[in-house]
């Protein structure tokens, strides 16, 4: 039988954590995983590791080795004999490291998502086994873009809602021209949430800043709506999208696609956040808050860490955009992968929320 070695960054981040759960669980060729990680995050990282074996303790911590080393230098700063070991053994390359924050500064943005993205090309074509390299986008690099984007669409013209964004795009652009030269998968994830059968997730971003704001403003007899838009929310589980990307990365179907990972059928943002407040608090929406309004309120620093709400997110609340996931859904024929009704999980996502908002470390530093 040929055996697997994997090679992933970004770990210790949630999609990563559940990523190798997967892989370790599931690949019965597995031989090893090799996990880059920052010096300063090791003993995280070992924290972590031991974390995922009390909750599954088939994963085997002899097949997975922590290596140190930085995206943005070169050889992801790999000591030499341990880079050659690598060149000889990875057969299969993730790549997700990336500064993932909506409000992040350019000049960092740039340096780890794009020259980070460049660093982790060269290791890819230095590799003499590999089969293949998937990476880590997001359904975003469309930036400002409406209407439907299709997943054969990167390079439209278009200009970004931030730096996250920007940096994703130019990112993509350096892996896209890979493809002629290298076996490829790229992923584009919409908005990943927690895991739609127990709500477990790392990090309350994404819509549950709507729930951050519900849990600051519960004393009000009624909460009003935010604007009048109509755009609709582009979230997915974290099961959904690990199930569908280690199926699609193994299948050679998948060789140098790109898979939009979003939901097929998304609701409107306003029927979310409806719905949310029901559940979370039993209350119904009076009134509504004009976008316009609340943009320059959260400007504010100190309103903003109140609210414990990034003044990006809103953007989202009026970005029509519509993400086809033709790709994705025709190559996971077959394979009992779909995406849950995200109205109907939100209970789940809600309820694990409400029993962990009292822990910081799973609250979003704003600043």
């Amino acid at each position: 039988m040929i055996t697997k070695t994997y090679f992933i960054t970004g770990f210790p981040g949630f999609i990563t954590q559940n990523l190798v759960q997967k892989i370790i669980t599931s690949d019965s060729s597995l031989h090893k995983i090799y996990l880059l990680i920052l010096p300063s995050m090791l003993e995280n990282c070992q924290n972590t590791l031991h974390d995922l074996h009390k909750k599954f303790p088939s994963l085997h911590l002899s097949k997975i080795e922590l290596i140190e080393g930085d995206i943005t230098k070169p050889h992801l700063g790999i000591d030499s004999t341990k880079l050659i070991q690598l060149h000889n053994e990875v057969t299969d390359l993730f790549h997700l490291a990336a500064i993932y924050d909506l409000a992040v500064p350019k000049q960092i943005a740039y340096e780890v998502n794009v020259n980070g993205t460049i660093n982790v090309n060269d290791f890819a074509l230095s590799l003499k086994k590999l089969c293949r390299y998937t990476y880590f986008s997001t359904s975003y690099v469309s930036g400002k873009r409406e209407g439907k984007i299709l997943e054969s669409e990167l390079i439209m013209g278009q200009s970004f809602k931030n730096f996250y964004e920007e940096t994703k795009y130019y990112a993509e652009i350096e892996v896209e021209k890979l493809k002629s030269r290298l076996p490829i998968t790229i992923i584009r994830p919409g908005i990943v949430v927690g895991h739609s059968e127990t709500g477990e997730t790392s990090k309350f971003d994404g819509p549950y800043f709507i729930l951050n704001f519900f849990s600051k403003l519960r004393f009000l007899p009624f909460i009003p709506q935010l604007g009048k838009d109509n755009a609709t929310g582009n979230f997915i589980p974290i099961n959904y999208l690990i199930d569908a990307v280690y199926y699609l990365s193994q299948q050679e179907v998948g060789m140098n696609k790109t898979y939009q990972i979003t939901d097929p059928t998304p609701y409107p943002v306003q029927d979310i956040y409806k719905e949310m407040l029901s559940i979370y608090l039993d209350k119904s929406t009076f009134g509504t808050i004009p976008l316009k309004i609340v943009r320059p309120i959260l400007s504010f620093s100190k309103i903003r860490k109140m609210l414990k709400v990034e003044k990006e997110v809103l953007s989202y609340f009026n970005c029509y955009s519509e993400y086809d996931c033709t790709n994705t859904l025709n190559d996971l024929k077959g394979s009992n992968i779909t995406c849950p009704d995200f109205i109907k999980i939100l209970p789940t996502l809600t309820k694990y929320y409400q029993d962990h908002e009292h822990m910081i470390e799973k609250h979003v530093v704003i600043t």
